[in-house]
């Protein structure tokens, strides 16, 4: 069970649990007046919006299409099974509303109630997020059969994770966003989390803004250098529709420019590190 539907149980039945404790002493001592008990509920009500504040329930499901496949063996002998994945599904989800949107309330987040992972035979790259409003996750046995990176495979499927569940989790515009942009929020994602690969892009690296994925992300990372919060106030914005102007509403300064200046900054610093 999510451990926060264990924590919304736990404060109602504590709720229920007091106000009938309330209603014996006051059959026990009618001068206790029963007009406190409304008062009590809407205290512990307010209490528990308090408390879960910035917190919303969501299902995650994780589901081994192919337990004989080798690579579905690799996602439960090393990488932790279905156990460990929806654990570590429930932990980004919140790193996501918490450190990269900055979504506190329910009405800022996307509105999903399950997210569904599954564990699939299928060719043609490690993961795909899809379905209606992006909330299943295929992620491929043969990728985690064949993997042979530079890091452990437990490691790789977190940062994968990482990327994937921010597609689940972002707005695009209704569609309008630019996939290259898309992709770059999502990896992103997987830098500020310090899950990016030995082959990650450095900072400075690219041909243009939007040539997604790491290249893009470095230049998010540096708008929000230049903006705090630069990504979840241009996620905000993307709710319902996309523009390029956006860059500029938030920073002053068109894209285009960013971009010059973000290219500027780093090839100064590649020749100061020349001349030593």
């Amino acid at each position: 069970m999510n451990d926060l539907y264990l924590l919304v149980i736990v404060y109602m039945c504590y709720g229920v649990c007091m106000y009938i404790y309330m209603y014996m002493i006051h059959i026990v001592s009618p001068s206790i007046s029963m007009a406190s008990l409304p008062f009590f509920l809407c205290a512990l009500l307010t209490f528990s919006s308090i408390s879960f504040h910035g917190i919303s329930a969501v299902n995650f499901e994780v589901i081994n299409l192919n337990p004989h496949h080798a690579g579905a063996i690799k996602f439960e002998k090393i990488i932790g099974g279905v156990p460990f994945t929806k654990k570590l599904m429930a932990q980004i989800n919140q790193y996501i509303w918490s450190n990269i949107f900055k979504q506190n309330t329910a009405a800022d987040q996307k509105p999903h109630t399950t997210v569904t992972l599954f564990i699939k035979d299928f060719i043609g790259g490690e993961a795909i997020t899809w379905g209606d409003n992006y909330k299943y996750i295929n992620v491929s046995a043969v990728y985690l059969r064949d993997y042979n990176g530079p890091m452990e495979l437990k490691w790789e499927f977190i940062s994968l994770l990482h990327h994937e569940m921010t597609h689940v989790f972002q707005w695009n515009g209704e569609g309008k966003t630019p996939i290259p942009l898309v992709e770059g929020i999502a990896d992103y994602t997987i830098l500020k989390a310090n899950y990016f690969p030995p082959g990650f892009m450095k900072p400075g690296a690219g041909d243009k803004w939007d040539q997604g994925y790491d290249f893009t992300a470095r230049f998010l990372e540096y708008c929000d250098g230049l903006v705090p919060d630069f990504v979840a106030k241009l996620n905000k914005m993307m709710r319902k529709t996309y523009d390029v102007s956006f860059f500029k509403n938030i920073t002053g300064k068109p894209v285009e420019k960013l971009w010059a200046d973000y290219k500027a900054k780093y090839a100064k610093k590649a020749v100061e590190e020349i001349q030593g």
